[in-house]
């Protein structure tokens, strides 16, 4: 890593950057191409040989599959093209927002609405609020992921 990036240690957050974007570049092309309904339409019918016409990790294909959202934005993968895997899946963005934090979409909705989580505790990695990652359902599994 050729930068500092004091950024890393915000907990529950990953910061989309020149990095983050080179190590998810074809996992969010695959993500753009469900743009079209044929393309949908192939990813449905068999989404292990769609994901394998793409040149992405197998660690990436596996997030995709699992639906695991949070493991792909640690691989790379940029919200707002992960959003059209929800999108296929008929999912609206709180949905998969809600699903990502453990919430269900109208815990998400109304803590959002609430102004979303406090900054006590969740300034840095270590702290005790809700937002870190042993407090996460996906807490153990993003912190062995996000070396």
């Amino acid at each position: 890593m050729a930068l500092d990036k004091p950024y890393l240690d915000v907990p529950g957050t990953t910061i989309f950057d020149a990095e983050q974007s080179r190590r998810g570049y074809w996992l969010n092309q695959f993500c753009m191409t469900l743009m079209k309904a044929d393309n949908r339409e192939r990813f449905k019918a068999n989404e292990r040989a769609y994901l394998d016409e793409w040149a992405m990790t197998e660690d990436q294909k596996q997030a995709v599959i699992d639906r695991d959202l949070n493991r792909c934005i640690s691989l790379g993968g940029n919200i707002y093209f992960l959003a059209k895997i929800g999108a296929t899946d008929g999912k609206s963005f709180q949905q998969m927002a809600g699903s990502m934090t453990g919430m269900t979409e109208e815990e998400y909705r109304n803590m959002m609405i609430a102004g979303g989580r406090s900054a006590n505790g969740n300034r840095f990695v270590g702290e005790d609020g809700d937002a870190q990652a042993h407090r996460q359902p996906q807490g153990q599994h993003h912190q062995k992921g996000s070396a």
